[in-house]
């Protein structure tokens, strides 16, 4: 599995949420200013990197997604982490609370995940 450009990602994430879409579809739920052309373009990217599956209307695609989220996040995070953080989830959570990505609370509410699913 290929890691996509950012552009990529944020279409990709526009077709994980919408399922189903024709580009003049995820033109709105792009960030910024996104010209259908380019939303096009990316799209044809993501279709030939095999991200994408496509149903024909005619001379129009509708897009689905081929690739499931939970897949391509787990295979980047864990990238992610044996790359900066050594295989560390310690690391990684250290990492964000020094860089006050992630408050006490949270680590709090963490912990509890974790102690409520070791009962």
């Amino acid at each position: 599995m290929e890691k996509l450009t950012q552009k990529e990602e944020e279409v990709m994430q526009a077709l994980w949420d919408l399922e189903k879409a024709f580009v003049k579809e995820i033109v709105p739920h792009l960030k910024g200013t996104n010209h259908y052309n380019t939303v096009s373009t990316i799209v044809r990217k993501l279709e030939e990197k095999k991200y994408v599956g496509y149903e024909a209307f005619g001379k129009t695609h509708r897009y689905f997604p081929v690739v499931k989220k939970d897949d391509y996040r787990n295979k980047f995070v864990n990238n992610a982490m044996t790359s900066y953080f050594n295989d560390s989830y310690k690391n990684m959570v250290s990492f964000f609370a020094k860089e006050e990505k992630i408050s006490a609370t949270e680590l709090r509410e963490i912990l509890e995940m974790i102690e409520s699913k070791e009962k």
